[in-house]
């Protein structure tokens, strides 16, 4: 991916909270002064604001593990620290945190010194968005940093504007505002509204929580209820089962969720779509009665969102749900379907470790729909190109199947997700039917 060169209207300057909208201002005014300068459009598309914990880096520089910037984005040396993190504690080394790390890691710095606790890595949280976005839409940037100085009630004010260069049209610099706030949880919950005041009124507001979602946590609530849209990434929660119920119940009060792990299923979407898109087999849907769905463990929510949209395509009501364990932690949902005679299908996901980790915990494995009716030409195998078909292959049966692979979007990371996203926000059907469903699945669970 190439780099979009910047110009800086103003490098991170440290002000008080007061003095943001006067300072932002000021930049705006002693750019646009100068005759010979291009013009430069500020804040007019959008307000996004951003909770970056990033809780990791700081533990992992804390511990001494993690040399570099605190930057909220997981490159080779971030997943380096973390596999050395692992090594020295001895966990499954993955290169990625997932819930036992953090835990170790949380329980590791708890038992540091004061003094040991302090880090120098400098922290860049809140100074960049995708060029992707910052390129094309003047923006206002609003990041909370958590840190991890838990009795600290100080809040620190940083204000900042950058402009992608245009390579067509140099008289013009369309740029972004960054107001970066930085301190405690506790100390942030204290500044909400000021967070909210900090929106531009008349543009579409964003809230980007890269974080658990908690609808108790005052800021959480705060934020969301100011915003049209909240963006959330299923692939963060520690928790997806329950935090999918808290996102459905969002979606109930009528705001629009936008969640990025969806975003990461369209191919499995739209290969399984054209599986019956032929005519000849377009009547054997209504005779699938077996799905299995394979992902990597530590996130069951691109499983369960996977199974609440096709479910919710082919009108199968959730009647039971079964944990059976194991070591593939195997669980069992039964549907009655409302094709072919009212018969009862059965979904199967199970979460296998795969030797090659995807950047995503969580990512879909395989895919496999068969039924007991040996003349029908259902049976579909989809698998991640990365991983093969072979276990879903081995578990076909008599029945001739078609095998797909399947390509993950051409770059899962959150941020390049979120920019395609901030183009058509707004309500999403077919997701909101999907998690729906997902719901109501997991609200079975004994």
């Amino acid at each position: 991916m190439t780099t979009t060169p910047l110009v800086a209207l103003q490098k991170p300057k440290g002000i008080s909270i007061e003095e943001i909208e006067s300072e932002l201002r000021n930049i705006w005014r002693s750019q646009n002064d100068g005759a010979t300068a291009p013009v430069a459009t500020r804040a007019s598309t959008f307000s996004i604001v951003v909770y970056e914990p990033e809780e990791f880096q700081q533990l992992l520089a804390a511990l001494t593990f993690y040399k570099d910037v605190i930057d909220g984005l997981h490159g080779p040396k971030t997943r380096e620290a973390i596999r050395q993190a692992q090594m020295a504690y001895g966990l499954r080394v993955t290169g990625r945190v997932d819930e036992v790390t953090l835990a170790r890691l949380r329980q590791e710095y708890a038992n540091l010194s004061d003094s040991q606790k302090a880090f120098s890595n400098a922290d860049l949280r809140g100074f960049n968005l995708n060029e992707a976005i910052a390129a094309q839409n003047p923006c206002r940037v609003i990041t909370l940093c958590p840190t991890l100085d838990g009795d600290d009630e100080s809040v620190t004010a940083q204000v900042s504007a950058y402009c992608p260069v245009q390579k067509r049209n140099v008289s013009n610099l369309i740029c972004c505002e960054y107001i970066t706030l930085r301190g405690s949880k506790k100390a942030l919950e204290q500044v909400a509204g000021v967070v909210s005041s900090l929106m531009i009124g008349d543009l579409p507001k964003f809230v980007w929580w890269k974080a658990t979602p908690n609808p108790e946590q005052s800021l959480f609530s705060q934020l969301s209820e100011t915003s049209n849209c909240l963006i959330v990434d299923s692939s963060y929660f520690s928790d997806a089962e329950s935090e999918l119920n808290k996102i459905q119940e969002i979606t109930e009060t009528g705001k629009y969720i936008a969640d990025l792990n969806w975003h990461r299923l369209f191919p499995w979407q739209e290969l399984t779509a054209e599986a019956f898109d032929p005519p000849e087999r377009r009547d054997a849907l209504a005779e699938i009665d077996h799905i299995s769905i394979d992902h990597e463990p530590g996130n069951a929510a691109q499983a369960l969102m996977f199974l609440g949209w096709i479910a919710s395509r082919l009108g199968w009501t959730p009647t039971r749900y079964v944990e059976e364990g194991g070591d593939y932690g195997i669980r069992k949902v039964y549907f009655k379907s409302s094709l072919g005679g009212q018969r009862e299908v059965e979904a199967e996901l199970a979460a296998i470790p795969v030797a090659d980790v995807g950047e995503v915990i969580g990512d879909l494995v395989g895919i496999r729909l068969t039924s007991d009716n040996q003349e029908a030409d259902c049976c579909t195998i989809l698998c991640s190109e990365t991983t093969g078909c072979m276990r879903m292959e081995a578990g076909g049966g008599a029945q001739a199947c078609r095998v797909e692979e399947v390509s993950a979007i051409s770059d899962q990371r959150a941020d390049l997700i979120l920019s395609q996203q901030l183009q058509r926000w707004g309500e999403d059907v077919l997701y909101q039917e999907s998690l729906a469903t997902a719901d109501q699945i997991l609200r079975l669970c004994p």
